[in-house]
């Protein structure tokens, strides 16, 4: 258990902190709360959309990701989502994609504020060139104590500098087409670029460029200037109706675009098996991986929200002690079944298409990452189910 414990820690600490959304928790009334219900959110969002299926992956050495690429490829995943830590992401995804030209590659995400916007944005030019037009690029504030004191710059108003990271990122794409680079932001001036140092244009059209967001504000900024929107993995559909759904919308509507314009990349955690030790498995990795986002002080609402009131306080006092198993067992098996989806091999395809589908287009699958070979592929043949009766 201690063991089982341990991983789903580390695997919520790796993806919580490069999530990367630090807009002031106090903006939280948005799009009416629950009121909106999921008929609403499909008429919003619009029935019949495409949902694949990524595996979240976490780059290894360069000489490695070929070889994971060439699994994910052969298990029947859709795409590569790859997050960023201590090794980076780029990098990662051009030695997967040139294993695996296939697959659809993301990043999910790659931290924004230590690269300008233009090493950014060449960067994803590149990545797009390789990919055939499979990439995307997924950017986060991450928080700022990495971005501070181990990256070295500045993390004032994350919310607002990342919306005019993004909206450079975008010039500079224009620039590369040989429109003139002439970006002034709040942040970020762009404004010289020559033929001598633009990559120039690719027979691929622009790089979708999305975003880390959980809180109102940072939904409505999605909406306005990215391309998706990367959910945080305790984002359950309650959390979809109330905040993402209507926020994104607010945004897109302000830009006098349309909210289908935005993606929602979904990362999900499953508890899957056919027998008693796999659930029960599954079970004790779960409430370890939600117990660690339930210690974050500015995603209670969320918590809240569904029904939990108090429970990230209750985590943290047991954090506070260094009770990683208490922690865990503050996650009930009612919180199992909101912010989890359970089902045996057989069944899992179809409760994820219940659940997600009309409303998301990338569905990430969280556990394989940190599961055998086996059940790896297991979860493949699941995602090549949910893609194969997605509308095309």
């Amino acid at each position: 258990m201690t063991r089982e414990l341990d991983a789903g820690v580390i695997s919520a600490r790796h993806r919580c902190e490069h999530l990367g959304d630090s807009v002031d928790v106090g903006e939280l009334a948005v799009g009416g709360g629950e009121q909106h219900a999921m008929k609403w959110v499909h008429e919003v969002r619009g029935y019949g959309r495409v949902m694949r299926v990524d595996v979240m992956t976490f780059p290894k050495a360069l000489r490695q990701m070929g070889t994971t690429a060439l699994d994910t490829q052969r298990a029947g995943f859709d795409g590569m989502l790859f997050t960023e830590g201590g090794r980076t992401a780029y990098p990662a995804v051009t030695a997967a994609a040139l294993a695996a030209p296939e697959l659809e590659m993301s990043t999910g995400v790659a931290v924004a504020f230590p690269r300008s916007p233009m090493i950014t944005a060449q960067v994803a030019w590149e990545l797009q060139e390789l990919t055939a037009g499979r990439f995307r690029l997924g950017l986060g504030t991450q928080v700022r104590t990495h971005v501070v004191r181990r990256y070295g710059v500045e993390f004032e108003r994350p919310g607002p500098r990342l919306r005019d990271y993004v909206l450079a990122v975008k010039a500079s794409f224009a620039a590369f087409r040989g429109e003139p680079l002439d970006h002034h932001g709040e942040f970020y001036d762009l404004d010289f670029i020559n033929r001598q140092w633009s990559p120039g244009p690719i027979d691929q059209p622009d790089p979708k460029v999305d975003i880390a967001a959980v809180n109102p504000w940072m939904l409505r900024m999605a909406g306005e200037v990215a391309d998706g929107v990367h959910v945080h993995p305790i984002g359950e559909p309650g959390y979809l109706e109330r905040h993402v759904v209507p926020g994104v919308a607010a945004g897109a509507d302000r830009a006098g675009r349309s909210a289908d314009d935005v993606a929602l990349i979904v990362p999900v955690t499953t508890i899957v098996g056919d027998s008693d030790e796999e659930i029960a498995a599954g079970r004790a990795m779960a409430r370890a991986s939600l117990s660690f986002y339930g210690s974050t002080p500015n995603y209670a609402f969320i918590w809240d929200e569904a029904g939990f009131e108090g429970t990230t306080e209750r985590i943290r006092t047991r954090q506070k002690a260094g009770d990683l198993a208490g922690m865990a067992a503050e996650i009930t098996d009612d919180h199992l079944g909101v912010f989890c989806t359970e089902a045996t091999w057989d069944d899992l395809a179809d409760a994820l298409v219940a659940k997600y589908a009309g409303i998301v287009e990338r569905l990430v699958l969280y556990n394989p990452a940190f599961d055998t070979p086996d059940r790896f592929e297991r979860y493949g043949t699941v995602a090549r189910a949910i893609s194969d009766r997605s509308p095309s």
